[in-house]
This record gives structure tokens, C-alpha cells and sequence, in this order.
């Protein structure tokens, strides 16, 4: 927790009350009691002491937030662990210190800040108040801030970096988590998200300077000092102008009849997903009137993640059939994913996929670029990227139309940073995507983004009834002309380190010590591939080609009858993740033997690999 402070400094009537008989707890306790000025979260600590929950509060204060797969995400409440006054003045801290040794130029090419509109009364806590104090660290260090003076979609921080030249942002979100988190998400001058070292290096320097320094917790600088800037109207313009490089049919949205429900669940993308529809010439969406404004509470939803499919979408469905609208776009609360549902001819409705959205964006992106080119441009020149667990119809159509097709480790973190490495040498961009409903059409955002993900679709969908075809006739034929790609991917949860620990190490030492399982049920494994320990048994030194990520769980097998499953930890939340695909070649078109097969194969991968019933998971809800 850092060396500043100790018990003996306190005074010592107040120690002896108050002494848990636990040395460590005890520092870590005073330096909260010490430190913290938010009243509510400081009782919080001082009620768990008064009432002896030491185990509780060593939970609490013994151990330090880490960056995963979107940078450092937890619940709000009191705790070192936690997301809170406390613990977000202390990254900023760090970020500012390891900032200040990489740029000699920070103070004048400034950070951004944007939030989303999360909040907890109970620690009174909110996103908007985070950045606040994200923003006071850095103006009382004489640091130009660009502050958003509203809350904004995610992607609009990646973007403003780059726009500003900025040397980072912070974006204070939890994306879609249940309603009790929040979290810090950290973006490089690339406008890419922090890979490792640097998030490896920022959290040593969070340890180095823990104590808040003089001006941390004056969230009033953002009001009063010259250094703050409000980028909102020249970013907001900016996105708004370079989205129309992505838009190929102007005239048809215009003049469509096609209409469209957007729901921004209880988030911030209704005014902006207004704007991006209004750019492409349409009319605006019709918004469920519900979901439109921001609610902390996501009070009309179990959970706010529009990738849980038609149970959360229910509003957005019943209101598109009263309006008529044959598609319903979907963004998160910080707007940087997309869900899509449809209307079928039975008036059914289809939910699209993550891995099915690409596939379409896949094909749309590729196909506008091909009607588009100069004639001297090389397919040989252009990429797609997909996370290594989301589907492989990317490399289908790749391998087809003659373009590249990369993989990475899951997170747009490093989609985002391999994609800048690719434009700086002269390649070019279309699309990217993870299977988790996260986009990224062109390369103005390197990030995820459900705003420009929502207007693009509608296009697509726009072009496509123009040809009388829906969405999903053309993901039909997608399929029949690259191969049929089938993949379902759901999850357990588990709320238990030691228990997802031990699923793993048995994985790994399945017939033996260091042997990884020849079969699965029935399926005989080909390969296994283990980015957790660097193996891989499909390459000749047995070295995986993807970077090691020690900090994660994951483990993917190549079974004999063509099936990839992939099994790994959530970055953001306690579960345990599976992905399983089949990739049939053009032509082997019988969908149903093929989904049993996935079905069979999947089954069997819970039953032998994950064994819920005796390792007490609990199964993704319906």
C-alpha cells in the first residue's frame, strides 16, 4: 500500500480502540481513515471496523486494483479494491507520474476526460465526480485538461486523443456491468487503449505516490482553472464529419422507408446516435421513450448488457411493432457496442450475434470498399481483424476476395494497437470486431464503437431492402458463399478465484503433470493452444504466436472434426467464458447437422472440462 504512514502516527487512544491485532490491516486502515474525504465511503470503512469485520475489511484494503481487458473495472463502494474517490486520484496519480517521465511535453499537449452517467448514492460516488477528481490530479499539477462538460459515448476519448494530440484519456465507465460498478479506462496517444508495459508501469507508479497530494480532491478546479478545456462541440463536429467517410448510400437513406428503434439503455447514446443517423441522411431513430435518458438504476432491465438478447430488448421490440420499424439498434450504456435485432416475414424477431454482425460488417465494409477504390489500390494492402475467440468468417472471406485477415488476444485493447501499427505502415483498415458485439467500422476510432456501428447497419440495412432482401437472407447467403461458420458462445459464473484456478490447473495436468486432455468426450483434440503459459501444440517450438497473458485464463482446443473452442476468464466480470465454432467450407451447407454437432461438442465440453455441478457454477440466466 506504499510506505507513506504507519499506526504509530495515529493517536494511540484511537489505535488501541480500534487495532484489529493485524499490523497490515492496520496501515491500511489509518491510510484510509487518513485519506479519504468522501464521508460516506470513510463510515463505510469505520462501521466494518467498529463492528469487527476484519476479514471483510482485509478484502477491502489489502489489495490493490489491476488493469484487465478494460482497464481497471470494479464495484463503487470503500476499499483500495474498489471504485471510489480514493482509489481513482490514486491511478490518476500514478498515470500523471508515469505520464510526466515518457512526455516532456505532457503539460502542454494536455489528457482527456469523459464519463458516462453511472452513480451509487450509498458512496456517493458517480462517474461524473470521478472524472472531476481525475481532472483536479492533473490541473493542479499545471496540466491542460480537455473535460468534457457532458457525459459522452466511450469512443468519443480514444477519438478526441487523437484529434488533439493529446498524450492520453480516461474514460470513467463500466461499459455494460450490472449497476453497482463503475471503472478507468486508459487510452495512449495512439488513441488506443494501454497495453502492457504500460499498464504494468502505471501501477508502480500508483504505489509510489498513494498519499493524495495537496489539490487531488478540489473537483472544483474543473470550473475555475484556465488549463480546463471543453472539447464536446469541436469533438462532437469532428466524429459527426469523418462518419460520413464510411457513408456509401447517401441518396437511399434519404429517400428510405425502412425505419428504425434505438434504445441507449438507460446510457449516453441517444443524442449521439440521433446525430450519426442524421449525418447518413436519415430520419432520426425512434427512441424507446423508457430507455432514452440516463438512469444509474437501468431500471427497466435485469442487467444493462443488450448482448443478453431478446429478454433485455423486450421495450425496444414492442415498440418497433407498434411503430412498424423492421430494425432495432441497440447501443450499451457507454455506447461502444451494438446489439441488432430484425423483424422476421413470420413477425418473429431475430437476434443477431456478435459473430453474425461481423459477418455482415465483414462483407459490407469489404464490398463498399471494392465499389469504391481507385483502380492502382491492392487488396493485397487492406486488413480485417478479429479477437482470437470470436468467429473465423473474417478469414473465410479473406482468403476469397484476397485480403489479410489478423487475430489478436481477446480485447479491443490490442485490436486497437495492432491496428495503428498496421495504418503507420501504410495498410489499410476496413473493419475489426469481438464477438461480444464490439465493432469497429474504419479506422477514425480505434476502439469499439456502438454510435458508428448503429448508423452503418442501418445503411446496410437500407441498401439491402432496396434489393429486397433483409438482413438475415443476406447473412444466408454470406454463409453460402464463404462457408457456414456456427458458433455459440455463453458463460458460467463463478465468484470463486480458487475454484477457476483449479478448473485450469486440472486442464493443464489432465492425464498427468503438464498434459493437456487427447479427448473430450467422444471428440478427439488435435491441438491445444495455451496463452496463459505460452504453449502451443500446433506450432513446431510449441510457443504460441499470440503474446503471453499470464494475468488471464485461457485455453483453446483444436478438435478433430474441425470445431475451435476456447475457454477463458472475463476481464471485466466473475465468469468463465466459452466460445465453440464450426467453420464448414462453401458448398457443406447443411446448417442443422452441423448446429447439432456444435451442440453435442459443447455439451461435452461443460460435462468433462468445466464440471458445473461439482464446482458450484452457475449458469449465464435465460
Amino acid at each position: 500500500m506504499g510506505d507513506r504512514g504507519a499506526p504509530g502516527d495515529v493517536n494511540s487512544n484511537v489505535l488501541v480502540a480500534r487495532s484489529t491485532g493485524d499490523a497490515q490491516l492496520d496501515k491500511a486502515v489509518w491510510q484510509w481513515l487518513s485519506w479519504d474525504k468522501n464521508q460516506k465511503t470513510k463510515e463505510q470503512i469505520e462501521s466494518l471496523l467498529q463492528s469487527g469485520q476484519h476479514e471483510e475489511l482485509r478484502g477491502r484494503l489489502c489489495c490493490r486494483l489491476s488493469f484487465g481487458t478494460a482497464g481497471l473495472r470494479s464495484a463503487m463502494g470503500a476499499g483500495f479494491c474498489y471504485i471510489n474517490d480514493l482509489t481513482v486520484i490514486q491511478s490518476t496519480q500514478g498515470i500523471y507520474k508515469y505520464l510526466e517521465r515518457n512526455f516532456s511535453d505532457f503539460k502542454q499537449r494536455g489528457f482527456v476526460v469523459g464519463y458516462d452517467t453511472r452513480g451509487q448514492v450509498t458512496s456517493n460516488c458517480s462517474s461524473k465526480k470521478l472524472a472531476k477528481l481525475t481532472a483536479a490530479v492533473l490541473l493542479a499539477k499545471d496540466v491542460l485538461v480537455y473535460f468534457f462538460s457532458t457525459y459522452v459515448p466511450t469512443p468519443f476519448v480514444p477519438y478526441a486523443v487523437q484529434q488533439l494530440g493529446a498524450v492520453a484519456g480516461v474514460m470513467i465507465t463500466a461499459s455494460h456491468n450490472r449497476k453497482e460498478d463503475n471503472g478507468y479506462k486508459v487510452y495512449w496517444e495512439n488513441g488506443a487503449q494501454i497495453t502492457s508495459p504500460h499498464d504494468k508501469e502505471i501501477i508502480k507508479c500508483i504505489e509510489e505516490c498513494v498519499e493524495p497530494w495537496n489539490g487531488s480532491w478540489n473537483e472544483n478546479l474543473v470550473d475555475t482553472s484556465p488549463l480546463r478545456q471543453d472539447p464536446l462541440k469541436k469533438i462532437c463536429d469532428s466524429y459527426m464529419e469523418d462518419l460520413t467517410k464510411i457513408c456509401y448510400h447517401r441518396e437511399l437513406n434519404v429517400q428510405t422507408s425502412l425505419k428504425f428503434v434505438h434504445t441507449s439503455f438507460h446510457g449516453v447514446g441517444h443524442d449521439y446516435v440521433q446525430l450519426a443517423f442524421k449525418a447518413f441522411g436519415f430520419q432520426p431513430p425512434i427512441p424507446v421513450p423508457e430507455q432514452k435518458d440516463p438512469d444509474p438504476d437501468f431500471s427497466t432491465v435485469k442487467c444493462p448488457n443488450p448482448e443478453e438478447g431478446e429478454s433485455v430488448l423486450e421495450l425496444s421490440l414492442r415498440l418497433a411493432e407498434k411503430e412498424d420499424a423492421k430494425v432495432v439498434v441497440a447501443t450499451d450504456p457507454d455506447a461502444d457496442r451494438l446489439a441488432v435485432a430484425e423483424q422476421q416475414e413470420n413477425g418473429c424477431w431475430k437476434v443477431f450475434t456478435g459473430n453474425e454482425l461481423a459477418a455482415l460488417f465483414g462483407w459490407w465494409m469489404f464490398s463498399c470498399w471494392k465499389e469504391n477504390c481507385s483502380q492502382d489500390a491492392d487488396v493485397r494492402n487492406v486488413y480485417m481483424l478479429a479477437t482470437t475467440v470470436s468467429s473465423k468468417i473474417l478469414r473465410a472471406i479473406a482468403l476469397k476476395e484476397g485480403f489479410h485477415f489478423e487475430e489478436t488476444l481477446p480485447g479491443f485493447k490490442w485490436i486497437g494497437s495492432r491496428v495503428k501499427n498496421l495504418l503507420d505502415n501504410g495498410k489499410e483498415v476496413l473493419f475489426a470486431f469481438e464477438e461480444s458485439i464490439g465493432f469497429m467500422c474504419g479506422t477514425s476510432v480505434l476502439d469499439k464503437d456502438g454510435v458508428s456501428a448503429a448508423v452503418v447497419i442501418a445503411e446496410m440495412a437500407t441498401y439491402l431492402q432496396a434489393q429486397s432482401l433483409s438482413l438475415a437472407q443476406k447473412l444466408l447467403d454470406i454463409y453460402e458463399t464463404y462457408g457456414y461458420h456456427i458458433s455459440k458462445t455463453s458463460y458460467f459464473l463463478c465468484y470463486d478465484p480458487a475454484t477457476i484456478k483449479r478448473i485450469f490447473e486440472r486442464l493443464r495436468n489432465f492425464g498427468g503433470p503438464q498434459s493437456y486432455p487427447e479427448c473430450c468426450g467422444t471428440y478427439n483434440i488435435l491441438h491445444v493452444r495455451d496463452v496463459t503459459t505460452g504453449y502451443d501444440s500446433s506450432q513446431l517450438n510449441k510457443k504460441s504466436v499470440l503474446p503471453v497473458s499470464k494475468s488471464s485464463q485461457m485455453i483453446t482446443f483444436t478438435f478433430q472434426n474441425g470445431c475451435v473452442a476456447t475457454l477463458r476468464t472475463s476481464g471485466t466480470e466473475p465468469k468463465i467464458k466459452y466460445y465453440a465454432e464450426l467453420c464448414a467450407l462453401p458448398g457443406h451447407s447443411d446448417r442443422s447437422v452441423l448446429e447439432e454437432e456444435l451442440q453435442r461438442l459443447i455439451e461435452a465440453l461443460i460435462e468433462h472440462f468445466l464440471e458445473p455441478a461439482k464446482n458450484g457454477l452457475t449458469w449465464r440466466s435465460a
